[in-house]
């Protein structure tokens, strides 16, 4: 079975330096190697006994004499070099003055290597970095040992000129400001020593990948750490703990294996080492620093870090396995649709060996794979936040891939492109991978193009290591190195732990199908803990009756917790954090909040959020808008979107909550209103007028930040930081809504149905821009049907609609919405915050109406004094449905015609009304698709009692809010015996492929008929 792909990346930059010139006493053929399991070429060299004439030298350019000694590679440029610095040390670039120094002193003074020539000491500096940078190549790391992989050509002693015959002289290789064997303190070394020393750093059983790192310190640090002469050596104490660590990760998966044989658990089977090396990693962690890990992983080996790791209580796993039973502590609870067993979470602090305690969270997540990473990255964020983590040390995400996937999922790579954005850091993820050489059936030469599946990786500067799975103590070793990596560089790193899958896909499937002759070599192969246990016990450092106390113990406790399971009953869910103490779930009461402000705070904050500093140079057009704000906050008329959108920002955070909005450039908006982020013409400085509402202001409080050009990542982001805390508004804007696509998965597998999944609320709104403007197919749809059609409200049954209560909401997965005012805006935004509870809110947000004469709001709108417009009963609130602006009673025998609609072609509506002077027509828009505003939509019903009823929207009719709409409407219609379905009038475009026309004349065109329609004389046809 071939785990990785060979590439003609063995050639490098020592190696064509080499080639160019080498040893004047031989020369040097090229032949070609095939590899057969492969088709591949290599190309090596073999080294001829024939002599040759040293070559003529050749002018150097005295700009080339400046270049540090890694860029040399010439013998003759070395010749050319020493010359130069034997004349005037000054003349060579300072890194060769020290290279010199210390080849040229050292052979002065030391007898053991007074042979020793420039030529050959590059040459040694070349070996050693064809070591540091190709030795993972020459790496042990397949347990099963299915393919040799051929040695690259850079680790052959004879292309460097080097015989046996040297293999006992001494040589000194010290090089200045370099750590690890070319340290200068290095001691005299014979050539055998040297070999000895870089086949044990580079070729046992972890492979380095980190010469690729573009920063001298890191290597440095890295180069200590692999080339240190003292082996890694673990104690007996330690060695029982790991030793411990291991049979439980074992013991658990043959206890489930015999429990429930038919089961699919994805078990942990050829890859049980992961489990004592991420205990080992968080111990270390811990005594680092870190507090709190937060934990994403796929279904491969899941359970078992739940049971071992995060500490999840055995019973309910086992528990979760016989069925389960839904929690039934109160009558009524919401227990959701539940998942299966291998997709849950949970949260829990452990001890660590160290003494400390660490608080690990597993992240619930679906089945497709990679798409928990940015969810794991955005809640360690937020954790990072509320903890003032300032330094990014005390919370830490870590990440467990498959090869597969780690290698296939465009978000992988999504992920790691957010680890160093200022807005989005957090200060290094760990990245495991649990490489079982295969993903699904399918093997790594038909699943990726690159070497290893960890490539990818490299296109940021983070090290790789790659480690034999069945070493358990070289897994450890790793884990440790990269929780210290992680603390002291703040970045991300990868463990890639070479294993294998003893039972396929899961314990059903046949995987000899497809790979029988990895599974020939799996069927006689021994356990990592059978490996272990012998090498112990050949050590002398455990006996087999410590062994058999262990195993026993295990066992027992296993079987205990498997009795226990037997009546176990969940417990009432618990959030997985403590900010959520106090929110209700849906089936808890929960009443209507005023979501007004006071109007002293409003024009407090009004001033702070137009006002620019006195020396700021901003553009001459932006200066404007802000002048023009500063006059809406004054006079209180004319709020635009941009406005009311900033009051309520400023006004939540003024109240103490943490706001964050980002997105592809949500600064200064994709359709130039916002300008959240004003820039200074000369100095290029940046000033943020929200950072500057309140005394002090903590800078994150709040952030508004253009992310990468990315959907599924930066949404993932979100939404995870939204989950860990419901005191803060967290928001994502799409450049347009037609790119929400790109993030499908987030909506469709975790924001339509976290809550009823796995009982995690969240409140992120998402900010679609919508509306049919004549910019083509791909610039005017948000696709608002398939956001209405993931909806869960039941469109046959009227709920209970007391305006008082919030139950209705509750009971919804989700918020659907398209508002028409600022105020409105304003008053949604602040509605996610003011209530007890959390929900998703999805925004249909305009694009022309930014900008639109008429769509303004007086701040008279957005306060809470009685008698203004929008004050009722509870106060000023969000209105889901406005009603016709045209001053009607509660009783209008003469309207002949009611226009429901909902969006920016209310105001398209309303001008050709005012236009054909169409009176007895009244229009009603629809502010809050989801959920059905029942109540709201048959209150305008009875005051229409003769009307007609049309639904009139700008999508095609198989898009748009339609097929949504027509349902509930027709079930209130029918409440009140106003007739059928085929009463309900449809106005709008045909079914369509396409969103929209790419022709502007025919949108034009479109538009003005289905606006004409909508108030002609004349009955609306049926269905239109």
């Amino acid at each position: 079975m071939v785990w990785f792909r060979v590439g003609s990346g063995v050639g490098s930059v020592a190696k064509h330096a080499i080639r160019r010139s080498l040893c004047q006493g031989g020369s040097y053929a090229t032949r070609t190697r095939v590899l057969p399991s492969q088709n591949r070429y290599f190309h090596t060299t073999v080294l001829k006994s024939k002599a040759q004439a040293a070559p003529v030298p050749r002018p150097v350019p005295l700009s080339r004499l400046t270049d540090s000694f890694l860029d040399g590679t010439s013998s003759v440029y070395l010749e050319e070099l020493q010359r130069a610095w034997e004349a005037d040390p000054n003349s060579v670039d300072e890194s060769w003055d020290n290279f010199f120094r210390n080849f040229v002193g050292q052979a002065a003074t030391s007898p053991g290597i007074s042979g020793q020539t420039i030529q050959e000491s590059m040459r040694l500096l070349l070996l050693v970095r064809a070591y540091q940078v190709n030795g993972h190549m020459k790496a042990k790391l397949d347990p099963l040992g299915l393919e040799e992989r051929e040695t690259p050509d850079d680790l052959d002693l004879a292309l460097y000129g080097f015989t046996e015959a040297d293999l006992d002289r001494e040589f000194f290789i010290g090089v200045w400001r370099m750590s690890g064997f070319l340290s200068e303190n290095r001691p005299v070394q014979t050539l055998r020593a040297i070999l000895t020393r870089l086949e044990q750093s580079y070729c046992g059983s972890i492979g380095y990948e980190y010469m690729h790192i573009a920063d001298r310190d890191k290597c440095n640090w890295l180069r200590d750490k692999i080339e240190t002469p003292t082996p890694r050596q673990y104690n007996q104490q330690r060695r029982e703990v790991i030793l411990d660590r291991l049979i439980w990760s074992t013991q658990f998966e043959n206890f489930l294996a015999t429990k429930w044989t038919a089961a699919k658990r994805f078990g942990l089977e050829g890859g049980e080492t992961l489990i004592p090396g991420m205990k080992e990693m968080f111990d270390r962690a811990a005594d680092l620093g870190v507090e709190s890990i937060v934990i994403g992983m796929s279904h491969r080996g899941r359970l078992n870090v739940l049971g071992n790791v995060v500490r999840k209580p055995l019973r309910q796993i086992f528990s979760e396995f016989s069925g389960g039973t839904k929690p039934v502590d109160e009558v009524g609870l919401y227990t959701g649709t539940g998942d299966v067993k291998y997709h849950l979470g949970t949260s829990y602090d452990r001890p660590t060996r160290g003494g400390r305690r660490i608080h690990l969270s597993l992240v619930a997540n679906p089945s497709h794979l990679e798409a928990v990473d940015p969810v794991v990255v955005g809640k360690t964020r937020a954790k990072q936040y509320y903890s003032n983590d300032v330094d990014r040390t005390k919370n830490m995400g870590i990440l467990i891939h498959g090869d597969g996937s780690f290698a296939g999922q465009g978000v992988v790579y999504e992920t790691l492109h957010l680890s160093a954005l200022p807005n989005y850091t957090t200060g290094g993820t760990i990245h495991i991978v649990v490489n079982n050489q295969v993903a699904f059936t399918t093997d790594p030469t038909a699943g990726r193009s690159s070497q290893y599946c960890t490539d990818v990786a490299k296109a940021l500067n983070v090290p790789i290591f790659h480690v034999n799975g069945d070493d358990m103590e070289a897994v450890v070793h790793v884990c440790e190195l990269a929780a210290e990596w992680r603390q002291t560089f703040h970045s991300d790193v990868v463990v890639d732990i070479v294993c294998y899958r003893r039972f396929g896909h899961n314990e059903i499937d046949e995987p000899s199908f497809t790979q029988p002759k990895m599974y020939k070599v799996i069927r006689n192969h021994p356990s990592a803990l059978d490996i272990y246990q012998k090498k112990l016990l050949e050590l002398g450092q455990t006996t087999p009756e410590d062994i058999d106390r262990i195993q026993n113990k295990v066992n027992a406790i296993l079987n205990e917790e498997f009795l226990a399971s037997k009546a176990y009953v969940p417990n009432r869910r618990d959030w997985l954090s403590a900010y959520w103490a106090g929110f209700k779930s849906p089936e808890q009461i929960s009443r209507v909040r005023n979501t007004g402000v006071k109007p002293e705070i409003l024009k407090s904050v009004g001033k702070a959020i137009t006002a620019l500093p006195e020396n700021f140079k901003a553009h001459r057009a932006v200066k404007k808008i802000f002048e023009q704000r500063s006059q809406m906050i004054e006079t209180g008329e004319g709020i635009d979107w941009a406005v009311g959108e900033a009051l309520a920002f400023a006004t939540l955070v003024v109240e103490g909550n943490h706001v964050r909005l980002s997105g592809q450039d949500v600064e200064r908006g994709t359709f130039s209103h916002r300008h959240s982020v004003v820039h200074d013409q000369e100095t290029g400085e940046k000033y943020c007028p929200l950072d500057h509402v309140i005394m002090n202001q903590n800078e994150e409080m709040f952030t508004v930040s253009n992310s990468s050009l990315s959907e599924f990542g930066v949404l993932g982001f979100e939404l995870g930081y939204s989950m860990e805390n419901p005191n803060a508004l967290i928001l994502w804007e799409a450049q347009f809504g037609d790119f929400s696509n790109g993030a499908q998965v987030i909506f469709d597998q975790f924001l339509s149905s976290g809550e009823s999944k796995w009982l995690r609320q969240t409140g992120l709104v998402v900010l679609l821009p919508h509306g049919y403007d004549g910019q083509g197919p791909e610039h005017s749809s948000a696709r608002l049907e398939r956001f209405l059609q993931m909806s869960d409200d039941n469109p046959y049954v009227i709920p209970e609609m007391d305006s008082t209560l919030r139950k209705q909401i509750q009971e919804c997965n989700w918020q659907v919405v398209n508002v028409t005012t600022p105020a409105n805006y304003f008053h949604v935004l602040r509605r996610q915050l003011h209530r007890e509870f959390r929900k998703p809110l999805i925004v249909m947000s305009p694009k022309n109406l930014l900008r639109h004469k008429e769509c303004k709001s007086n701040l008279s709108e957005f306060d809470d004094v009685q008698g203004h417009p929008g004050f009722d009963k509870q106060g000023t609130r969000f209105k889901r449905l406005i009603k016709d602006q045209n001053d009607h009673s509660n009783l209008e025998e003469g309207i002949r015609r009611l226009v429901l609609c909902s969006g920016k072609v209310y105001y398209e509506l309303d001008e050709q009304r005012k236009k054909v002077k169409a009176d007895d027509v009244a229009i009603c828009r629809v502010e809050q698709l989801c959920p059905f505003p029942y109540d709201l939509a048959m209150r305008e019903l009875k005051r229409y009692p003769n009307a007609e009823v049309v639904w009139c929207q700008e999508e095609p009719m198989n898009m748009g809010a339609y097929s949504y709409v027509l349902p509930r409407l027709h079930t209130a219609m029918k409440e009140l015996g106003r007739g059928t379905v085929e009463d309900i009038k449809y106005v709008g475009r045909a079914p369509s492929a396409a969103t929209a026309t790419g022709f502007i004349t025919v949108h034009v065109k479109e538009q003005a008929e289905l606006v004409e329609k909508a108030l002609q004389p004349e009955p609306v046809n049926y269905p239109f």
